[in-house]
């Protein structure tokens, strides 16, 4: 069991249960703080006074073994993760990650969503000290050049007498020198760690190490030594301000941040614009737009070259038996909204009525389907093979209320008899083809149909479809399931 660190307010006193909570985001403080989704992290959403005062009161909660880990995400670390997985494991495995840098601004704009303070490590610094002396919590500064470390918490010394500092150590050791150096941090009684070895090396060796660390917090804070031991000179103001710190540092050191800012910003930018589009479902909507475009096209075409086939299907529907050329029946679209479908009457004119006759005898299980339907017309079974029945659905494409690829439309009795899997079968336009209609048609088995379905609508592409259709050809000529 770690010693309790007095001076926090009434920290001494406060309950295990409400450290715990607070420590598993439960409870009041840090943990409770609303988050900001990005890049696939939550990052935290507050003010920096707040923040830098709950990480001060994280350090004075007596638990043992917890070492809360706090890291920091900006537009280099994002750059990074994306080909570093031990990286991204690592900021993961942190209790709190907060948003740093401009870039960051940038990215949650682009994604529709808004982030509280630009929490950056070196601003949080002194902050954090300063509630830290006020409650004689003793902090411990890891990382930089040798003396470097030092001169920072001469720094902060100054700006805060009565600050406590339990060590400072450079960022150089040998994995034979590691035990003892934690060790070292362990014994100076130190509550928050500091580490400045820089992204990612400081985030991965804090994942692996946190479990041997007997401080209340430890955070990731890069090279922000540097600055408060005056080795390099932070921007003035108004260029923070900007959210151009980032030139002047690379003025300050061109060789090692070119890379970083004039090569990987681009890429940042890029990523970020993904992400936005991702986020607000952009790219999504703009693939819609374009096939619902395709789609009216398409069905225009089509139904002034078919015109002479759909003449000449009329008159052989009227001719058989002098019944209706169309037929009409109410099917489910998108979003469980009926339609009427409109197709080329291939069956006799009362096939509804003796529906409920020859019911038992589907041959297929979710909707009715039999090879040899009774109630086919001889003109009927030539259209049904050739799916010349189909093609008044063109219609229903430039209406707006079917597409040219998609799932089947199903009839409202089928419907309701939909779980909550086959019910995204709904989540897309209906189509005069789709994946098992090239792939067996009726032979497919209904809940193989689903799968292929559902599949195709969180897959859809214009790509796709235009393979699908042109699947569909063949498919059409063999005749294959259609019945």
């Amino acid at each position: 069991m770690r010693a309790h660190l007095g001076g926090w307010e009434a920290a001494g006193e406060v309950r295990e249960a409400e450290v715990l909570g607070v420590l598993t985001g439960l409870g009041s403080g840090l943990g409770q703080m609303p988050r900001t989704p990005l890049f696939g992290f939550d990052l935290v959403h507050g003010e920096r006074s707040q923040v830098a005062r709950e990480i001060a009161r994280l350090g004075a909660l007596a638990v043992a073994d917890q070492c809360v880990s706090i890291q920091f995400i900006n537009a280099h670390c994002v750059n990074v993760l994306a080909h570093d997985a031990e990286y991204r494991t690592a900021l993961h495995q942190a209790d709190f990650l907060l948003p740093d840098g401009s870039g960051l601004a940038i990215a949650a704009q682009l994604a529709g969503v808004t982030l509280g303070d630009n929490l950056n490590g070196t601003d949080l610094f002194p902050d954090i000290c300063q509630h830290a002396a006020n409650a004689g919590l003793p902090i411990f500064l890891l990382g930089g050049k040798p003396g470097v470390a030092a001169g920072a918490s001469r720094a902060m010394r100054s700006r805060f007498p009565h600050l406590r500092i339990a060590g400072t150590r450079h960022g150089f050791w040998s994995a034979e020198e590691e035990a003892a150096m934690i060790e070292e941090i362990n014994e100076s009684g130190a509550a928050i760690l500091f580490v400045g070895l820089g992204v990612p090396l400081q985030e991965k060796w804090i994942a692996r190490v946190r479990d041997r660390l007997d401080a209340r917090v430890v955070l990731g804070v890069g090279g922000l030594f540097d600055y408060y031991s005056g080795v390099i000179a932070r921007a003035p103001d108004f260029v923070r301000a900007a959210g151009c710190e980032w030139v002047w540092r690379l003025m300050q050191e061109p060789a090692r941040l070119f890379v970083r800012y004039i090569l990987g910003n681009p890429v940042f930018i890029a990523n970020a614009v993904r992400h936005g589009l991702a986020a607000r479902d952009m790219a999504a909507r703009g693939s819609l737009r374009i096939k619902r475009c395709f789609d009216r096209v398409a069905a225009g075409i089509a139904l002034l070259v078919l015109s002479p086939v759909f003449l000449g299907v009329a008159l052989a529907v009227k001719i058989e038996d002098r019944g209706p050329v169309f037929f009409r029946q109410t099917r489910i679209g998108a979003r469980g909204r009926p339609f009427a479908m409109w197709k080329f009457r291939s069956m006799v004119v009362d096939a509804e009525a003796r529906l409920a006759q020859i019911a038992a005898q589907s041959e297929r299980v979710g909707n009715f389907k039999m090879k040899r339907d009774p109630r086919v017309t001889r003109v009927g079974a030539v259209l049904r093979r050739l799916s010349l029945d189909e093609l008044p659905q063109l219609i229903n494409v430039a209406l707006g209320e079917m597409s040219i690829v998609g799932p089947r439309p199903a009839l409202p009795c089928e419907v309701m008899t939909y779980d909550a899997t086959t019910r995204e079968r709904l989540s897309g336009l209906p189509g005069l083809t789709c994946t098992w209609q090239v792939s067996g048609r009726a032979d497919i088995p209904f809940a193989q149909q689903v799968v292929l379905d559902v599949d195709y609508l969180r897959k859809r592409t214009l790509l796709g479809d235009l393979k699908l259709i042109l699947r569909t050809i063949p498919a059409v000529i063999s005749a294959r399931g259609a019945y």
